[in-house]
């Protein structure tokens, strides 16, 4: 079974959704056998490399009161420990680019889940910013990848190219929103589920393509 999990290490449900995600799999080890892979999805590509002050961007994005952010932010945080996921204080929001672009050679040397779930606790448990030079080359070495090819990687903008066609691949298929869970090209399940969710979803599939 092929899983592409379409996301942007700037949204929070996608750490939700992930954990949540890689849970579900594991109730389903020995029944199932997934290879999971990442695929690129910018919420903010127009972000200046500063980035933005978080309550700001979204009270502007969703027109939310900081009162309203204050509650989604509590129910977050609650679904995000449910799955093993912690959530610290994010104070702003930031371009991902360089991240995905990353996360896109990470791929290529086998530790991109790895490298993913290092970003997500960079920016999300930890308030760190996802396009600084320091920041994606302390993901890589905890991501097991080599430091160097990685400054080299991030220096040279090799993979733009083709992770603006990722992007523009799925947008096509008219994925306006992450995560997004892709599964052989075919089933789509939205949104940071449940684990339940996942697994009652990837079984069903499961035994549909083995029938």
């Amino acid at each position: 079974m092929k899983i592409d999990f379409v996301s942007d290490i700037a949204c929070p449900w996608c750490a939700v959704g992930l954990n949540s995600l890689e849970i579900a799999l594991s109730r389903l080890e020995g029944t199932v056998s997934a290879q999971l892979q990442f695929q690129p999805f910018e919420l903010n590509p127009s972000l200046p490399p500063d980035g933005e002050d978080v309550i700001e961007h979204l009270s502007r994005k969703y027109g939310a009161s900081p009162e309203q952010l204050a509650a989604s932010r509590k129910v977050l945080h609650e679904r995000g420990a449910a799955v093993g996921f912690r959530f610290g204080a994010r104070v702003r929001v930031w371009n991902t680019f360089d991240a995905h672009r990353l996360l896109h050679w990470a791929g290529i040397q086998g530790r991109q889940r790895e490298l993913k779930h290092a970003l997500l606790r960079a920016y999300h448990t930890q308030g760190e910013n996802p396009g600084a030079t320091d920041v994606l080359l302390r993901c890589a070495v905890e991501a097991g990848l080599d430091p160097e090819q990685a400054r080299d990687v991030l220096g040279s903008g090799r993979y733009a190219d083709e992770v603006r066609q990722r992007e523009a691949y799925y947008q096509q298929l008219g994925i306006q929103s992450v995560p997004s869970v892709v599964i052989d090209d075919q089933h789509l399940i939205q949104g940071g589920q449940p684990p339940e969710v996942f697994e009652q979803a990837l079984r069903q599939i499961a035994n549909g393509a083995s029938t």
